[in-house]
């Protein structure tokens, strides 16, 4: 059967399904072996990424059993979940790449100021104490405090890495918004498709 017809839009309905199974359950991993090793500390951090990865599953089993059983009711719903799920993800990819350097700053300050733990994650990791100056009555883990002059404000090493993790995530992002696109319009495209082994009467 030439491509474009019920098996071949069957098969690549499900095999990118099988790939986003496969993201979800990396995220899920990922999140799990940073914790476990204490590379995270935050568990709002590890909670949000493995709460992704959760997700991800969730759509793709249920994209993966409406294309395994040409289940109406099933691929409508992830046509409509994956189709939102795009237009979040395009517009969250948009503006990463479209940050200026002062909006990064800010963004990067308001995530400093909202939890103590990923505070002390990144001036253990990145040795560095406190965001805009060095505050030299604090509590900093960073190794560099033991001799305080020594010590850099994490801004403006944060800022160094900043326009490259957003950039990167970005393009990531809209790459993987455009697989969602693919999957709306195959999961349209199947749904209008007469299985060829069912009555040929019957429209499914």
């Amino acid at each position: 059967m030439v491509c474009g017809g019920f098996v071949c839009t069957k098969n690549a309905l499900s095999a990118l399904n099988v790939v986003y199974v496969m993201v979800g359950l990396l995220l899920i991993g990922v999140a799990a072996w940073g914790k476990w090793f204490g590379l995270v500390s935050s568990i709002s951090v590890v909670a949000g990424v493995i709460g992704v990865g959760a997700f991800l599953l969730l759509v793709a089993f249920v994209g993966l059993c409406g294309a395994l059983k040409h289940q109406q009711v099933l691929l409508f719903f992830y046509m409509v979940i994956l189709f939102i799920v795009f237009v979040l993800q395009f517009s969250i990819s948009c503006a990463c790449l479209a940050l200026n350097t002062d909006q990064q700053n800010k963004l990067l300050e308001v995530g400093w100021n909202k939890s103590e733990v990923t505070k002390k994650d990144v001036e253990k990791t990145l040795n560095c104490c406190g965001f805009s100056s060095v505050v030299y009555n604090s509590s900093c883990p960073a190794q560099c405090y033991t001799t305080p002059q020594t010590c850099d404000p994490c801004s403006s090493i944060l800022q160094k890495y900043a326009s490259e993790v957003l950039h990167f995530v970005g393009s990531i992002g809209l790459f993987f918004s455009f697989t969602e696109i693919l999957g709306v319009w195959l999961t349209h495209k199947y749904r209008n498709l007469k299985d060829p082994r069912s009555n040929p009467g019957a429209f499914l």
